[in-house]
């Protein structure tokens, strides 16, 4: 097994604690073995509790006099107000809603942010960023990004005055060089990336972003804040595209963007509701549903893909496998001083168009589509789908081939999905023997 054993599939202390049933007397033991420690338990409220918790115990925004189970929806666009001059706490659904709140609560917590913010897509929750500059600025980002992402910024960004430099993020001193004192002030970065799974160095390019007065957005749909939490690493916003892990069964788009400054977060709700890019009550409502299942779900797509991966990796037909959690890939020993997992998003490539071709339209359990993040396995060739908007010449300079195929893996049988494979990849190979037509 060349999986890195660093990097585990629960999020950094998940373990097991046993409770005595008698709160009045709620002792717990700690220490090493042979010896213990007593020491009073304390109110829930005093508690650190585990991530996987604090994804079921929704943040609550006020009284339900029902208590129900689920937070209800607040279907509404208007909330009647207390009297003609005065307001109350809600008044117009792009302003606030009482489950958008609670959505938004709930991330701000699992993040340890001071507040976070659902928008209407990922898409949108970067483009809120992006508003946080004026003309004459300057973005560093990195030049293996999400299609839409460089789409963003170089088809949308440019048009408000804002310049924009794509670099190799793996390399500190590249990042480094691309950011000009004064003028630089965004940096936006992924780790892993997409679709390469390329790791860059988080924490020392936020250093240096604020050693000159930028602030940084990490887009970390890839792993979420159960298997990394970039605000801890020094970033000033960290982004999940919901639409992936959290709403998990893609039936719903969102994003979220994590914050712990107050006067950032203040001016990114000013966008948010100027803007009127506020996600829906409906759609939070599946996020606060998607929330609770989220740990599960990964940990089982976290542990398919290890299974996958190393089947695909000694297979004649596949050049190179791009996954953080072998310890070969360049920047394994980054990545596992800054996440805890790999996540279960990986991609090859075989060298030939029409091979890849082959092998994603007979992998019937995988659905060929875009995003991730979905209980469904998925594949696709990422320069004719998500990344199709990038100009096919920049794709080639910056090493995006063809034949990549990005899998992302799902919570299905792993037998069933390597027999699957299997199956394609013998069409594959039928192809290459000239036993068969493409």
């Amino acid at each position: 097994m060349n999986i890195c054993p660093g990097l585990n599939t629960r999020p950094p202390g998940n373990r097991e604690r046993r409770v005595q049933p008698k709160p009045s007397t709620h002792r717990r033991r700690l220490g090493t073995r042979g010896t213990t420690t007593t020491m009073a338990i304390p109110p829930l409220d005093q508690r650190k509790l585990h991530l996987d918790t604090l994804m079921v115990d929704t943040v609550s925004v006020g009284e339900d006099p029902f208590q129900s189970s689920m937070p209800p929806i607040f279907q509404t666009a208007t909330f009647g107000q207390p009297g003609a001059t005065e307001g109350g706490k809600y008044d117009y659904n792009r302003s606030g809603n009482p489950t958008r709140d609670v959505l938004e609560k709930t991330l701000a917590r699992i993040e340890d942010a001071h507040a976070a913010y659902a928008y209407s897509s990922g898409m949108s929750a970067l483009a809120a960023v992006t508003r946080l500059l004026a003309a004459g600025d300057h973005i560093v980002a990195g030049d293996d990004l999400y299609g839409g992402t460089s789409r963003l910024l170089s088809r949308v960004v440019p048009s408000c005055g804002i310049d924009v430099s794509n670099v190799d993020t793996t390399s500190l001193e590249e990042v480094k060089k691309a950011m000009i004192p004064g003028k630089t002030k965004l940096v936006m970065l992924e780790s892993p990336t997409n679709p390469r799974m390329q790791i860059c160095d988080i924490k020392a390019i936020c250093a240096h972003a604020k050693s000159i007065g930028a602030i940084t957005c990490v887009d970390n749909s890839i792993l979420t804040p159960l298997y990394q939490k970039p605000l801890d690493l020094g970033a000033d916003i960290s982004m999940t595209s919901a639409t992936k892990f959290i709403g998990g069964h893609s039936d719903v788009t969102g994003g979220i963007l994590a914050v712990r400054d107050p006067e950032l977060a203040q001016r990114l709700y000013f966008v948010q509701n100027a803007e009127g890019t506020g996600l829906g009550p409906m759609d939070c409502w599946l996020l606060i549903r998607g929330l609770k299942t989220m740990a599960l779900r990964m940990e089982r797509q976290v542990s398919n893909c290890e299974r996958l991966v190393e089947w695909v990796r000694t297979q004649p037909l596949v050049k190179k496998v791009n996954f953080a959690g072998l310890e070969e890939f360049p920047g394994n020993d980054v990545h596992r001083a800054q996440a805890s997992s790999a996540g279960s998003l990986f991609s090859f490539t075989t060298g030939d168009e029409d091979v890849s071709r082959i092998i994603c339209e007979h992998a019937k359990l995988f659905k060929i589509t875009v995003s991730f993040g979905n209980v469904h396995s998925l594949i696709s060739m990422p320069c004719f789908m998500s990344h199709a908007s990038i100009p096919a010449e920049v794709r080639e300079a910056r090493g995006l081939p063809n034949d990549l195929v990005r899998l992302s893996v799902g919570i299905e049988r792993a037998e069933d999905l390597i027999e699957d494979l299997a199956y394609a990849f013998g069409k594959a190979q039928e192809f290459v023997d000239g036993t068969r037509a493409p």
